[in-house]
């Protein structure tokens, strides 16, 4: 199964350590993109310590003014388009938390 999992806050869900996908995607959006941001210490958040994919939603990173630069190069920022590509074409599943 293709599993991808939106998370849209900054915390630790718990949950994420639990799924097991033959592809596992991780899609961070509204302040969920707070986790593809590189730590002062240079530390990744626990998050991206997953065995998946992971993107972010450029505008939800544009808006709390984060760029590219500023994020950790496993992540992959994606626009809506983006977004729908992975939803019509890479993934069968999808969640929330």
């Amino acid at each position: 199964m293709k599993l991808a999992v939106f998370v849209n806050e900054y915390n630790e869900p718990a949950i994420l350590e639990r799924l097991k996908a033959d592809r596992f995607g991780i899609v961070l959006v509204q302040n969920g993109v707070y986790h593809a941001a590189l730590k002062n210490n240079g530390e990744a958040s626990p998050v991206l310590s997953r065995d998946a994919e992971f993107y972010a939603l450029s505008e939800d990173l544009q808006s709390r003014g984060l760029s590219e630069g500023n994020i950790d190069p496993k992540v992959k920022v994606i626009d809506y388009e983006g977004l729908v590509d992975l939803i019509f074409n890479d993934y069968e599943k999808f969640m929330w938390l």
